[in-house]
């Protein structure tokens, strides 16, 4: 189901809408949200277009910033004056694939049973994205001293790749902002820091031969388990090796393979085989020269299968490379969002990776704080209660108050 364009909703008639009418509007968007396929694998266009058509009928002007072919794109919008300490209100467009997950009800159409709202996206992250499509009409019409700042990205969930040419807009272009608040899930709690993730592809390029004339061939596959057995013994010793002191859980860097395929037959010496695998790290550990051994072994297999097989080899592709995010001495942003949020609680980090990180790296103080939880994200049948609808939408209520002149 795609949607159609349709006209902002009508807003309240007092200077700022209640919660619960923030939350019902936000309900509502969600839903129109959740309807487009937005899998990384896609376009994300269909809803940047809606977007751009819903904020256009606040009078709210909006920015593309696109990728190369054109075929997605991040989106930029401002509301309120172009001055310096904004707020940006971050958060990614694109979603996780459904295929092979049993859904109990279609992924793509927002369902609400028991107080939840089930579809994909729901809580990863199209909640907070309606949350802020939400105050929009509010923010237009509010006397703010200071702007906010809708930043929503493209293909985060294979990478983070668009965020990075959507903050060096931000950096370059805009007045300068405050603060960011990045709005995965957190159970609208504040989170200060997370993981970096580097993630690889490995391609081992045999010779294909009949498996009992193993003279005459080059199995990538036996190569392929060579290297793997290494990873698997370097995220064993990660594990050991890991700060006891460390606030994460788990509390060190995390190595694992996640995609294998190789060979064709069980008679036939595999003529290739393809492994991908990720690394995540705390701040303050470089992912290549943890993996140093490793590039070096690939390097040696790679001149063993030359030497029989010159058509053969290992190649290792970079596919993503995301900074940690870490935390920020007295960070303008979590005491922010822990005021806007009513947070009390202690200092809290993340073991996944996301667009904070980027964002920090470009100079920005940032928080991750939104709907949800991270264990429902990826799921079938994933969720975000409707409290935490109500929770972000008191959220946004209070953001409007707080950036609005007095």
């Amino acid at each position: 189901m795609v949607p159609s364009s349709q006209t902002a909703p009508p807003v309240a008639s007092s200077p700022i809408s209640s919660s619960e009418t923030l939350a019902a509007r936000a309900v509502d968007i969600l839903s129109t949200l959740v309807a487009f396929d937005t899998t990384s694998r896609l376009s994300n266009l269909a809803l940047i277009e809606w977007v751009e058509a819903y904020l256009a009928d606040l009078g709210v002007a909006s920015r593309r910033v696109p990728n190369a072919d054109g075929t997605k794109s991040n989106l930029l919008a401002s509301i309120g004056p172009a001055v310096e300490g904004g707020v940006v209100l971050s958060g990614h467009t694109d979603v996780v694939p459904v295929d092979g997950q049993p859904w109990s009800s279609d992924p793509f159409v927002l369902t609400e049973r028991d107080g939840r709202l089930y579809g994909r996206g729901t809580c990863d992250m199209k909640g907070f994205l309606a949350l802020a499509l939400a105050a929009a009409p509010d923010l237009a019409r509010a006397e703010l001293d200071r702007p906010v700042h809708l930043a929503f990205s493209y293909d985060e969930e294979v990478g983070c790749l668009g965020a990075p040419d959507m903050i060096a807009v931000i950096a370059d272009e805009l007045p300068r902002p405050a603060l960011v608040v990045v709005g995965e899930p957190t159970d609208m709690v504040a989170v200060r820091g997370h993981k970096g993730i580097a993630s690889f592809r490995v391609t081992v390029t045999g010779r294909e031969a009949h498996s009992s004339l193993t003279h005459l061939g080059v199995s990538a596959n036996m190569v392929a388990i060579k290297l793997m057995n290494h990873l698997v013994e370097l995220s064993e010793r990660l594990e050991r090796e890991a700060d006891p002191a460390s606030p994460f859980t788990p509390k060190g860097a995390t190595l694992t393979i996640g995609q294998v395929n190789g060979g064709t037959a069980v008679n036939i010496l595999a003529r290739e085989c393809v492994f991908i695998f990720d690394l995540r790290v705390p701040a303050g550990l470089e992912p290549k020269a943890i993996l140093a051994e490793f590039f070096a072994l690939a390097e040696t297999l790679d001149a063993r299968i030359k030497a029989k097989a010159p058509e053969g080899g290992v190649r290792v592709e970079t596919r993503s490379m995301t900074p940690a995010f870490a935390p920020e001495v007295d960070g303008a942003a979590e005491a922010f969002a822990r005021r806007i949020a009513g947070d009390n609680g202690p200092p809290r980090v993340v073991p996944y990776a996301a667009e904070a990180g980027q964002f920090q790296g470009a100079g920005f103080s940032t928080v991750i704080c939104g709907p949800g939880s991270i264990d429902q994200a990826h799921q079938p049948d994933e969720y975000v209660e409707v409290s935490q609808m109500e929770r972000g939408a008191a959220f946004m209520r209070r953001l409007v108050e707080d950036l609005s002149r007095a």
